[in-house]
């Protein structure tokens, strides 16, 4: 999708990153536009290399709080999840405050797989199951902090660090007003009545929070199976669980879920209800940065109205949950 965080490079601008990055010039440049924030391309090298580009917004942009430095945490996360055995592309290099841009960039080894948002593959459901496992892999690692260490909104607590995360986000709205079901203030009230559910999460652990099916990518050459997930750009520090709210947006989890099983199958996991009120509060988290992002991207209004008004219900449903299910509300 278009926005206005995407960065513009010449030809010229590409060769002279890629020289300086890779120590060799490009030969061909496509752009990728499937992504939402930053400027993607796959470029092929002189050396006969195919890799991608991702680059960050001008760093002139002002970006919700939680974007901050969004690339500092993807590159981390790359290294990290490849330890834990998650299959990733190949970080070759990252910029940081690149001396010519002015802003930072990764260049990563290209896929030769599928977008699993591109093709409808059989045995959806194995693959589905593969993914939990990879999801619990990634999951397993672990932090020092809560939150966005990246953009400084963090926490000694996870309920410290998340509260300080929605009311960052909706913080944003004071720069970027954005239309939502209901006032800013009665909205955080709904999150910090339902936050005691989250004190039962003591150990800070890697949470991709971005898993749709357009960052999973397929190996179709054989039986299907997932060859790298990617974009770790929105990762923090925080709860397991709310892992499950991307691969089953604008829905539920449900326990016959393949994507539960696999899961289950690295780490036990138990659908509690303070489970289920946890994972309602980072479905309205996400539901909300769904709205306020737009903000500073600025989506073309035909694209974007369809995720706007899915969005806004569903944000407005999961808060009536949220004030239901708090105690004594008598739901």
């Amino acid at each position: 999708m278009d926005s206005r965080t995407k960065r513009r490079l010449s030809e010229a601008e590409l060769d002279a990153l890629a020289r300086r990055a890779l120590g060799t010039g490009v030969t061909t440049a496509t752009e990728l536009t499937d992504g939402y924030a930053n400027a993607v391309w796959r470029l092929t090298l002189d050396d006969g290399r195919e890799v991608v580009l991702k680059l960050a917004p001008p760093p002139d942009l002002d970006q919700l709080s939680y974007e901050r430095n969004l690339l500092r945490m993807e590159a981390a996360a790359y290294e990290l999840a490849l330890q834990a055995g998650v299959p990733m592309a190949t970080l070759l290099r990252a910029g940081f405050d690149d001396p010519v841009l002015g802003g930072d960039y990764l260049m990563l080894s290209a896929l030769d797989g599928v977008s699993w948002n591109d093709v409808k593959p059989e045995g959806e459901s194995a693959l589905r199951r593969e993914l939990g496992r990879l999801l619990a892999r990634f999951n397993t690692v672990t932090g020092e902090v809560f939150g966005y260490p990246h953009a400084g909104i963090v926490g000694a607590t996870w309920p410290e660090a998340f509260l300080a995360m929605v009311g960052a986000l909706l913080g944003d709205t004071e720069r970027y007003p954005t239309p939502l079901p209901r006032p800013a203030g009665e909205i955080l009230a709904v999150f910090e009545a339902a936050s005691p559910a989250l004190a039962e999460v003591t150990t800070p652990r890697l949470v991709h929070f971005d898993v749709w099916a357009g960052n999973v990518f397929l190996d179709l050459s054989g039986p299907p199976r997932i060859q790298a997930i990617i974009d770790h750009e929105r990762a923090f520090w925080g709860d397991p669980i709310a892992e499950f709210v991307t691969p089953t947006i604008f829905g539920e989890l449900s326990e016959d879920d393949p994507l539960l099983a696999g899961y289950r199958e690295v780490t036990p996991l138990e659908l509690t209800p303070s489970a289920l009120t946890r994972l309602d509060l980072y479905r309205a988290y996400l539901y909300l940065i769904l709205l306020v992002e737009n903000g500073p991207r600025q989506y073309p209004e035909d694209e974007y109205a369809r995720i706007r008004d899915l969005a806004t219900r569903s944000l407005d449903d999961v808060l009536d949950r949220l004030v239901r299910a708090a105690p004594g509300s008598g739901g």
